[in-house]
């Protein structure tokens, strides 16, 4: 089984807040899904503390754009086998 190798750079994604248009282009991404499916599944109440300008609108965009139902910007990520 070979990986396939990415030859063309992708963009840094910088002061980008907005999840959708992370996706539509063509940027780096890290997958946080994984940990976003968790806090779903507990159903609790969650209180994001950081710093001033230290990512808290990209998870909150992402929330957004699952609970909206945005099925195509989340094909390829960690979430989307779980999509229901």
């Amino acid at each position: 089984m070979s990986i396939p190798v990415q030859t063309e750079r992708l963009t840094l994604p910088i002061g980008s807040q907005s999840f959708s248009n992370l996706r539509n282009e063509v940027c780096y991404y890290v997958d946080k899904t994984p940990l976003i499916r968790e806090m779903v599944k507990q159903g609790r109440f969650y209180f994001l503390s950081r710093p001033h300008r230290f990512g808290k609108s990209l998870p909150i965009s992402t929330l957004k754009e699952l609970f909206e139902g945005n099925e195509p910007l989340f094909q390829g990520l960690d979430i989307h086998p779980h999509w229901d």
